[in-house]
């Protein structure tokens, strides 16, 4: 019995930092030794997170949780932890002898350590048979031989409850998608081999205590550690805080001992067509200049692809690299996170025609909500003034970042 209230105990304390406890579980979720369900926010009653756990014979009991934002965790739970609040340990896991992948947890709680998973681990979580996961001297072994149908009943549990509410909770293991397995058949197309490689993007410091916001799809297939330098700086190892896959946004942490002379400021006011704009980043690193690359442009509606309310169309020219990328207004100031271009030759195949100069970016109503929901202390600033785009680039200078990471990539992934 004190297992199970410790148990639900966890599933309920499983949300992201800073947020209330969570009451729950609402509906069920049962596949082997695994159980969980739905929880809400202890304070507003607005659903939280759906998470499953199962105890293990090594004394430790795995957690895994999808928020209402979308992203995934993992936690590492034993009644004989002891953390201190906001205590940081990096864990090393490895599945199935081969795929390899560093977490970055945060001690909520003090008998948990709780880590973001990016989706290619979650991928990898959800169809290996064993990980290994190590924290400096410490191994320990987990059998995931039922997380496939966990992962899919999670997710499942995630659509369910946003679409019909917390009262018609249910079992969320029925209607759940059926973990995808290999094809056995003769005839059958292969798959798509993955990339493995270096991966770039770029990022900006969005508060004095070295949060930097990037997109989560720029570190979504990163392996091993992430990390970010200032134009001609030294690297530096970068800790994952959040990630909200729905808006493509994530949140990273410089090391304590980083100093940024200076950090982006957010513009509080509405972009409108026809504003000015500045995109600035590191596209096509290792092929363009290893500097910072600016470009010029203007708004060109308020709304992206398919009528998208949370996106800028800007006709600044982007390209791969320059994925979480400050976009500016011309007093300097935080206009929008680029995130897309338009895929000119899909729109070939679809239209016959051939699209120039339709790029997009995140407006900045999600990335202060995001910033909100991380507990980050960022500042907004009044769009004063006009400066040269050389001048704006000069400032940004400061607190623009390479963002780069060794990683594995499904040739067919959206990047």
């Amino acid at each position: 019995m004190w297992l199970r209230s410790l148990v639900v105990a966890l599933l309920s304390q499983l949300a992201l930092a800073g947020t209330a406890d969570a009451k729950g579980p609402f509906g069920s979720l049962k596949i082997g030794n695994w159980i969980g369900g739905a929880f809400s926010n202890d304070e507003t009653g607005a659903f939280s997170h759906c998470a499953a756990t199962s105890p293990y014979a090594n004394g430790v009991i795995l957690v895994v949780s999808q928020n209402s934002a979308g992203t995934w965790l993992l936690a590492f739970a034993s009644p004989g932890y002891s953390f201190n609040k906001g205590e940081n340990a990096a864990i090393d896991v490895t599945f199935d002898g081969q795929e390899q992948a560093r977490l970055y947890a945060t001690a909520y709680q003090p008998n948990m350590l709780t880590a973001v998973m990016p989706l290619n681990v979650v991928r990898t979580f959800q169809k290996a048979s064993l990980m290994v996961a190590t924290a400096g001297r410490t191994v320990l072994n987990f059998d995931l031989t039922s997380t496939g149908p966990v992962i899919a009943a999670l997710a499942n549990c995630v659509t369910r409850v946003k679409a019909d509410g917390l009262d018609k909770a249910g079992d969320f293991t029925k209607g759940a998608a059926k973990p995808a397995m290999a094809n056995d058949k003769q005839g059958a197309l292969p798959a798509k081999p993955a990339r493995t490689g270096t991966f770039t993007g770029t990022g900006f410091v969005a508060s004095p205590n070295g949060h930097i916001v990037t997109n989560s799809h720029v570190i979504d297939s990163c392996t091993g550690d992430i990390k970010g330098n200032l134009a001609g700086e030294a690297a530096m190892v970068l800790r994952v805080v959040s990630s909200d896959a729905t808006n493509d946004l994530a949140l990273l942490q410089a090391p304590a001992t980083a100093s940024f002379k200076d950090f982006a400021r957010i513009r509080d006011r509405s972009m409108h067509s026809g504003d000015s704009v500045v995109a600035i980043g590191f596209p096509l690193h290792g092929y363009l200049s290893s500097d910072l690359t600016v470009t010029t442009g203007i708004v060109s509606s308020l709304s992206g692809f398919r009528n998208h309310t949370g996106r800028l169309q800007i006709s600044a020219a982007i390209q791969a690299g320059n994925s979480g990328g400050p976009l500016f207004d011309m007093s300097g100031q935080v206009a929008g996170v680029v995130v897309a271009k338009l895929n000119a030759l899909r729109m070939i195949k679809e239209t016959g025609q051939l699209t120039e100069n339709i790029n997009f970016a995140i407006k900045t109503g999600a990335l202060r909500d995001f910033l909100d929901n991380s507990v980050v202390r960022y500042q907004t600033a009044e769009p004063k003034g006009e400066l040269k785009a050389a001048e704006i680039a000069a400032n940004a200078r400061a607190y623009t970042m390479l963002i780069s990471c060794i990683g594995t990539e499904q040739a067919d992934a959206k990047r």
